[in-house]
């Protein structure tokens, strides 16, 4: 049976502790989530962190999840006190285009504050928070005009706080805080942290590869058998370890012998997952 993942890297903690001292300086928080994981790519301790602030969540990665259940995600984060969501691709700029008219909706009562106190032009200050690999630093890159946050497809890169400039909502401009990525402690449900692991929010040493593989076939052997027939052909749902050495096989994934390089395939099912050969895929449902 699976275990909770124990995977908190030192840096963690200190970004942790960045996180709530820079509450204060922000106006509100932007959380960018992964549409295909919804609710295992939020952090937990996040609402306790930032208390009363106002969150904009962004869906991102839009692009690779399924587009029905990223509708209804969206409907149920709107429901949410406080909260604003949007679906988003980071990288090609999707849905960007609706982000200032939403700060500006989501930050009306700190306009107007701001507006009586005889501070009209006072920047809004938001915060851009999420977990690795998530894409914060792609968004900041989108949304600024400009690459000014470094971006790799791998989880960890940003490690210190930094500043940007990205525009303005109304006339007002607006700063963003990016922050390192930030993880719980430890996943104390097993799949969650399987999940992150499937879409490269964890980083590929914390499991064994053809185990991390054997548990995504029975995840998509549930709801999207059809996907692992159209890719590779596999159209009866048998278990998973079949399924796997089907993969090796159609892939002509073969050891000495022809023996099917169950290792091999597992890299491959998993790529193929994370670069949307797949399909459209949520993991996560209401």
């Amino acid at each position: 049976m699976p275990q909770p993942v124990q995977w908190f890297p030192g840096h963690m903690a200190r970004t942790r502790r960045l996180l709530k001292e820079s509450l204060p300086l922000v106006d509100a928080v932007v959380e960018l989530r992964d549409a295909r994981a919804p609710e295992s790519s939020r952090n937990p301790e996040l609402g306790e962190l930032i208390g009363q602030k106002p969150r904009i969540v962004l869906l991102n990665k839009c692009d690779l999840a399924d587009a029905d259940a990223t509708r209804r995600w969206l409907a149920f984060l709107c429901t949410q006190p406080g909260s604003a969501a949007l679906a988003v691709d980071c990288r090609s700029g999707r849905g960007l285009q609706g982000f200032m008219p939403l700060v500006r909706e989501t930050l009306a009562p700190v306009l107007r504050r701001n507006r009586e106190r005889g501070m009209p032009g006072r920047p809004l200050r938001l915060m851009a928070v999420g977990i690795p690999n998530v894409g914060k630093s792609s968004f900041i890159n989108r949304i600024a005009g400009s690459a000014r946050a470094r971006v790799a497809d791998r989880p960890g890169v940003t490690r210190h706080n930094q500043w940007y400039a990205v525009g303005a909502a109304g006339g007002v401009p607006i700063e963003l805080l990016d922050t390192p990525g930030v993880l719980w402690p430890k996943f104390d449900d097993p799949a969650v942290g399987e999940k992150l692991a499937f879409l490269g929010g964890v980083k590929d040493e914390t499991f064994d590869a053809e185990t991390l593989a054997l548990r995504l076939l029975e995840t998509l052997r549930e709801g999207y058998s059809d996907r692992l027939a159209q890719r590779y052909g596999l159209a009866e749902p048998g278990p998973a370890w079949q399924l796997l050495e089907g993969v090796a096989r159609r892939r002509g994934m073969l050891l000495p012998g022809g023996a099917p390089d169950t290792e091999r395939a597992a890299a491959a099912l998993l790529d193929d997952l994370r670069g949307g050969r797949l399909g459209k895929i949520t993991l996560d449902k209401i």
